[in-house]
C-alpha cells in the first residue's frame, strides 16, 4: 500500500475537492487526505445527493461527519432538469435502456458535479484499478480536461486486501449496508447486495454489460 499524496499536494496551487460517494475507498481516502495534508491546503469534501440514495447512507453522512470532525457540502441536481427527467422516466425508467440509465446519472450526479467542481484546482477520488474493467488503466495522477484541473487517484494499486487492511489498522467506520452483502453502494434502486465471489461493483447496475457500468462521473462521454 502506498499513496503518492506526500509528494503530489504541495505542488497543488489551489482548493482541492474531495469526492465522497461513500464507498470505503472514500473513506481510506479521506483519512489519507486529512493526514498528509500541508496546514495551507484549502479543502472541500463534497458529496453528490441523488435524491434516490438508500436511508442508512444519510446516517452514514453524519458518523463520518461526526468521526473526522469535518463538514461534507452537498450538491444536488437542479430542480428543472430533475423535473425534466422525473416526468420522462418515472421511477424506474431508468432500467429501460442504457441511454436511459446514462441520462438520469447525468442529471442526478454528472450536472451536479460541475458544480461542486467549480473553481477547484484538484479533486481526489477512490478509484481502485481492480473495481472494474473500466477502471483497469487508471493513473495516480491526471489532467481531467472535462473539468479542466487535475485528478488525483491515491488508491489506484491497492488491492482488495490493502483496503480492507488498512479500514482495519485506522479502525475506520464503513457504511452499514457492507454488513448486508453490499460491496459498492449507490442509488437504492440502482445498487443490490452481492453474493460471496461476485465482482466488486456486481451489485451496480446488475441489468448492464459490465463494460458500461459507469455513471459518468469518470467518463468524459456521458451520454
Amino acid at each position: 500500500m502506498k499513496t503518492e499524496l506526500p509528494d503530489i499536494l504541495p505542488k497543488i496551487k489551489g482548493p482541492i475537492a474531495l469526492a465522497f460517494s461513500y464507498q470505503a475507498e472514500d473513506v481510506a481516502a479521506l483519512q489519507l487526505l486529512l493526514q498528509h495534508s500541508p496546514a495551507s491546503l484549502e479543502l472541500e469534501i463534497f458529496t453528490l445527493d441523488t435524491l434516490k440514495l438508500f436511508p442508512e447512507t444519510y446516517t452514514y453522512h453524519e458518523t463520518v461527519e461526526r468521526f473526522f470532525s469535518v463538514s461534507i457540502k452537498t450538491y444536488y441536481p437542479l430542480p428543472a432538469e430533475l423535473r425534466q427527467l422525473e416526468e420522462k422516466l418515472g421511477e424506474w425508467g431508468m432500467r429501460g435502456s442504457l441511454e436511459d440509465r446514462r441520462y438520469c446519472c447525468h442529471v442526478r450526479k454528472v450536472a451536479p458535479l460541475k458544480q461542486a467542481l467549480a473553481g477547484k484546482s484538484a479533486w481526489v477520488t477512490g478509484l481502485r484499478a481492480v473495481q472494474s474493467l473500466t477502471r483497469r488503466n487508471l493513473p495516480v495522477l491526471e489532467y481531467d480536461p472535462e473539468h479542466q484541473l487535475l485528478k488525483l487517484n491515491p488508491l489506484v494499486s491497492w488491492s482488495d486486501e490493502d483496503l480492507a487492511d488498512y479500514l482495519e489498522k485506522q479502525g475506520l467506520p464503513l457504511h452499514p449496508l457492507y454488513a448486508q452483502g453490499f460491496k459498492s453502494i449507490g442509488c437504492a434502486p440502482c445498487t443490490r447486495a452481492v453474493k460471496e465471489g461476485e465482482d466488486i461493483r456486481s451489485g451496480r447496475w446488475w441489468w448492464e454489460n459490465p463494460e458500461h457500468k459507469e455513471c459518468g462521473l469518470h467518463l468524459k462521454k456521458h451520454r
